[in-house]
């Protein structure tokens, strides 16, 4: 090295960081205050939930899915139930589509202001938090309303729902909708005219168009950098095929697309503003009829336990696409249950972000996919010689095996 320049050093951070909302392990290549290179791990949640759900029949797994994420479970479930009702060729009425249309929106809504305030905390702008978490109330009321829990929700089920909307309940929803419409404008305002956010996000954290079409990127953050993709409108499912849904990008409102932290501002903002439309219209054209093609579980069951075949599952969730792989072979438990989360698709396109950019980006450039490791973290399987998985007697005996050859 010639003389004057400085060598890389190396910063980790994580596990757990205060910069972060969930666990990851990054180790940044630094070149004073800027990124040179990035590399990170996850792997840190494993809960085996996909173990649990193999050893259990469909109707319990609905149970499961609801649990893969806490803020989109209805798309974990919604995304699973459709994959059994291909196999098992059960016709969902056409009022539980668009009651399994209308929760997904409002869980998209919830999402998308939970990421605001996270972004604005990032930033240092707390009192920005406060406004989006205390708005986002009002959908997480209804949301309750509606299904009985603000978490978790337990509405849809394979064939349908478990609750109807009421009339009662539509004066609930419009004032929700009403008074969301009447806050968009004044969040539009604070998050995108402000000064500092636009100095803090505006050409940081870029992915190109190019690079977010070859590490496959979904949802926001792949409208975000232009690519025009969305499971509502390229393979239309529940109700979306009557609604006519398109999807956001960044130069509806900016007039043109850089694919940086502030055009995936502008994407989630404005689909709170189509999430409200979608649910007005659902409420607006809502069919009657039933709202289950089996009510009785007990048959719904025997039919689930007959059904040999396999099948995908797709839903738009508000982080992008959600995929369930369901394999069949008429027994009570799936053969496969495979699922993969937006997160997934999305964690790559951090490396061409943070390259280039400072060390004080990197807390707001890694929450600007609205990463969810839990969904992304399921079960870990290790590879070795003849043995395809290690047990808990395995893990212990190699463990005391090391031991002892240390102390030899």
């Amino acid at each position: 090295m010639s003389e004057g320049k400085k060598s890389p050093y190396i910063v980790p951070i994580g596990p757990t960081h205060p910069a972060l909302k969930e666990p990851v392990m990054f180790t940044f290549e630094m070149d004073g205050e800027m990124i040179r290179d990035v590399d990170f791990a996850p792997g840190q949640t494993h809960r085996g939930i996909e173990w649990m759900g193999m050893r259990r029949n469909p109707v319990q797994i609905v149970h499961l899915t609801d649990r893969i994420c806490g803020i989109c479970g209805v798309s974990h479930t919604l995304a699973f139930s459709r994959a059994v009702e291909q196999i098992t060729e059960i016709e969902v009425p056409e009022r539980a589509d668009y009651i399994r249309t209308i929760i997904a929106e409002f869980e998209r809504i919830q999402s998308h202001l939970l990421w605001a305030g996270v972004a604005a905390h990032e930033l240092g702008f707390d009192s920005l938090l406060h406004l989006t978490w205390r708005v986002r109330e009002q959908s997480m009321d209804v949301i309750e309303n509606l299904t009985g829990n603000r978490v978790n929700y337990g509405l849809v089920q394979v064939g349908g729902v478990r609750r109807d909307i009421v009339p009662e309940q539509h004066r609930i929803i419009e004032d929700c909708l009403s008074a969301y419409e009447g806050l968009l404008g004044k969040l539009l305002d604070l998050f995108l005219h402000d000064k500092t956010i636009a100095m803090r996000c505006r050409d940081v954290g870029l992915l190109s168009k190019e690079d977010a079409l070859k590490l496959c990127t979904v949802g926001p953050t792949a409208r975000a950098s232009g690519v025009n993709v969305d499971l509502r409108q390229d393979y239309p499912y529940c109700a979306y095929g009557d609604l006519d849904v398109r999807a956001i990008l960044p130069d509806q409102y900016a007039g043109e697309t850089r694919g940086d932290v502030y055009d995936r501002i502008v994407v989630r903002l404005l689909e709170v503003g189509q999430s409200c439309g979608i649910i007005r219209q659902c409420l607006s054209e809502m069919p009657a009829g039933e709202i289950t093609a089996e009510p009785k579980l007990a048959k719904l069951l025997a039919i689930c336990k007959k059904a040999r075949g396999e099948a995908i599952g797709r839903v738009e969730a508000p982080r992008g696409e959600c995929f369930h792989y369901v394999l069949m072979e008429g027994k009570e438990a799936p053969a496969s249950w495979k699922v993969k989360a937006s997160s997934y698709s999305n964690l790559m396109s951090w490396i061409p972000m943070l390259r280039g950019e400072q060390i004080a980006d990197i807390p707001i450039i890694v929450a600007s996919i609205d990463p969810c490791l839990s969904c992304t973290d399921r079960v870990a399987v290790v590879r070795a010689a003849s043995r395809s998985i290690y047990s808990k007697d395995d893990l212990h005996r190699l463990s005391v095996e090391k031991t002892r050859r240390l102390q030899q």
